[in-house]
């Protein structure tokens, strides 16, 4: 690659990786009947937008901005009450889906930092103050 850094997408494998991921994220959260109430019945579409979010995110294609335009994850997770538990364990399951489907240093300690700043800013209900 004469110098070039590779992307996290190329270190990782690239699409078929990201597509393992997913599915394993998404068995977790269906087998988690909590998580899984928040939601939409349908899980297809949304496995279709998180894979290529996340391919695109770490360097890959760019099919995501073509097909859906700009990410907006805030403003498309709102009608989704997620709270300071639903993040939690959503970010849990990612964490052990990165783990389930070996991907490797550097990549991994990036992809959990990202996972662990964007999962927070997710959340969209919080608990009464309580002093």
């Amino acid at each position: 690659m004469s110098g070039e850094e590779k992307t996290i997408f190329e270190q990782v494998g690239g699409a078929q990786t990201f597509q393992h991921l997913v599915d394993v994220f998404y068995a977790k959260v269906e087998a988690d009947a909590a998580l899984r109430a928040i939601f939409p019945a349908d899980l297809e579409p949304g496995k279709r937008w998180q894979f290529l979010f996340l391919q695109q995110f770490f360097g890959g294609p760019s099919d995501y901005l073509a097909e859906r335009g700009h990410p907006r994850l805030r403003m498309r997770h709102m009608p989704y009450p997620i709270d300071e538990t639903a993040r939690d364990r959503w970010l849990q399951y990612m964490l052990e889906a990165i783990d389930e489907v070996g991907i490797a240093e550097p990549a991994r300690s990036v992809m959990r930092e990202y996972f662990d700043r964007g999962s927070s800013f997710m959340i969209n209900r919080y608990a009464p103050d309580e002093s």
